[in-house]
């Protein structure tokens, strides 16, 4: 079972398109900040480490998914809940649960799946998917 934690995305003006919702890329930069968030507060160090010692320069994004169920506007406050639903080989699959407080009670706002890699550079410095590190797996369960 994978750690679960939580990034905070706080909505600004800027954020929104001209009728004061968020602009639907501006979920996907957020969920990529809490991506690499996990695993900072997993206690992985930070990819120019890993890069020296594992060979992971970080791990890209090969596919995604989303479910967007309400909106959200400038002044929201974002929790995106994030975790490793399925370790794989080569790959693993990030689950993101993007909510807000309101007076009502906690709103659902997006649902999302991400499938990366950790990647790794061939010798003609082409991106390569290497396998899980043990140790950075084990820093996440």
């Amino acid at each position: 079972m994978s750690k679960h934690i939580v990034y905070t995305a706080r909505v600004e003006f800027g954020d929104c398109d001209p009728a004061g919702i968020v602009w639907y890329p501006n979920f996907f930069g957020w969920m990529d900040a809490a991506s690499r968030h996990f695993f900072a507060e997993c206690g992985v160090p930070r990819w120019e480490e890993t890069t020296k010692t594992l060979g992971v320069i970080g791990t890209p994004l090969v596919d995604t998914k989303s479910r967007f169920v309400n909106t959200a506007s400038y002044g929201d406050t974002l929790h995106i809940d994030v975790t490793v639903r399925e370790w794989r080989e080569k790959s693993f699959v990030q689950g993101y649960r993007v909510t807000r407080d309101d007076p009502q009670g906690e709103t659902l706002i997006l649902e999302a799946e991400d499938v990366r890699i950790f990647g790794g550079k061939r010798p003609d410095g082409r991106l390569r998917a290497l396998p899980i590190p043990p140790e950075i797996r084990a820093l996440c369960e």
